[in-house]
């Protein structure tokens, strides 16, 4: 009997590891086809899923609906799963290095509950060779079981998006692999329960994971050369959006704008693939060298905010700057490694007074995790305003709004590029 069937049989569960912004997704949707346990080591967490919340924000209520799911933290639970899908973070440290803490962790809590037949699949973004070289060891050695006699592993790299509503699980190509054919065709039978558009079967669970983090490398690499155009366009006195405008008009141009960098995946996946590398003995220049221009736009923004203030005669520690938007994207909740602080941060060394405002995040997150929290309402003295993150309630505020914000005709920095040509009295300055 293979797991596939046992799984739609009812004969057998299926346990999801971390229900953060990549797992719980994919547990509610397995949930409507099996018999699903989700797991996390949060108390806290586990407690708002069972009231149908989610902490992420990324779900409504009725996503928990018709599910046959249970939420727990208990590992006597977990045990009574036969097929297991990891989806733990995988951030980088202070050193831009891969913090594996929470992968091997997670693989130490399965190898507890393993038994033979078992199935394991990592969704977490990866280098090449980490399944197979650090986290399958853990396994045998947690289990004392032996992989591929006793059970299966395979990788299926996560493809979520935050905030998008639009390419979701079950409506983007799901990339698997798995250790054997046998493991391949059963977890490509268990993703297609749920993922509508298909299933690409990865030669191996190596390729599977290269493949995942050169997705966002290339989008890194090229963002940053949008950014280090906007350096150029800037001393020439041109603005970067009306020549990618120009340029866009070219069938086969790469729509690609500049802009910050962070988040959970193009700001970290990137180091992965370089950290590998370096192990190998090669040093990557482009990604590297994309990663140094995008880690550096933060900086560069503040200081050209207060380039322009005192260009018009102002001292930068009597000015006020209003930071609209603080999450590391537009239209979510999520500040994990936001490139706004490194904004915030750079022009209070300049000792600029600086509010904050997001109709999305939350001030006591901000607060903990970068030491700066939210203002209530913004005020009607600022000598500049930073529009930072294009949230959609940012997108239609006429000039009037930024003016009576402002205590003279004040500067708008737009990094997005929302308000170009629709300016007449303000000075500006995008991208």
């Amino acid at each position: 009997m293979s797991i596939y069937t046992d799984l739609t049989e009812g004969k057998a569960k299926l346990a999801v590891i971390g229900l953060g912004y990549v797992g719980l997704p994919i547990a509610l949707e397995l949930a409507k086809k099996v018999s699903v346990i989700g797991f996390d080591i949060s108390s806290n967490r586990i407690k708002m899923l069972k009231e149908g919340i989610d902490p992420s924000g990324e779900l409504g209520p009725e996503s928990f609906q018709n599910t046959n799911i249970c939420f727990t933290d208990q590992l006597d639970v977990l045990k009574e799963a036969r097929f297991f899908i990891v989806a733990v973070p995988t951030p980088i440290d202070q050193y831009n290095q891969p913090d594996l803490k929470p992968l091997l962790s997670a693989s130490t809590t399965l190898g507890k509950v393993l038994k033979k037949g078992d199935y394991v699949v990592y969704e977490s973004t990866v280098y090449p060779g980490c399944t197979e070289e650090d986290c399958i060891p853990i396994l045998e050695a947690e289990s004392g079981l032996k992989f591929k006699t006793d059970f299966k592993v395979g990788y299926s790299p996560e493809r979520i998006n935050p905030g998008d509503k639009k390419h979701t699980l079950t409506s983007v190509m799901k990339v698997v692999s798995g250790c054997d054919e046998e493991s391949l065709d059963q977890i490509t039978r268990v993703y297609e329960l749920v993922v509508r558009a298909g299933v690409h079967r990865a030669s191996s669970i190596k390729v599977a994971e290269a493949a995942k983090i050169i997705e966002n490398t290339q989008r890194d690499v090229n963002i940053a050369l949008m950014n280090e155009l906007s350096i150029i366009f800037n001393k020439i006195g041109i603005n970067t959006y009306e020549v990618l405008e120009a340029a866009g008009t070219k069938w086969n141009f790469l729509k690609f704008v500049p802009g910050l960098v962070g988040g959970h995946c193009i700001g970290v996946d990137p180091y992965y693939l370089t950290y590998k590398a370096q192990q190998l003995g090669y040093h990557a220049q482009i990604i590297n060298s994309g990663r140094y221009v995008n880690d550096s736009m933060g900086f560069y923004i503040a200081k050209q905010t207060v380039k322009r203030l005192i260009a018009r005669g102002k001292d930068p520690s009597k000015t006020k700057i209003l930071v609209m938007g603080a999450t590391f994207k537009e239209d979510v909740e999520d500040i994990r490694n936001s490139k706004v602080a490194d904004v915030i941060n750079e022009l209070k060394s300049y000792n600029v007074n600086v509010d904050v405002i997001d109709p999305r995040a939350s001030s006591e997150h901000l607060k903990s995790e970068y030491g700066f929290g939210l203002v209530s309402e913004p005020a009607n003295d600022y000598d500049a305003i930073i529009v930072a993150v294009n949230h959609k309630e940012y997108a239609d505020l006429p000039e009037d709004y930024f003016l009576q914000h402002c205590n003279d005709e004040g500067l708008l920095v737009d990094l997005k590029g929302l308000y170009r040509g629709k300016l007449k009295k303000m000075q500006y300055w995008s991208l």
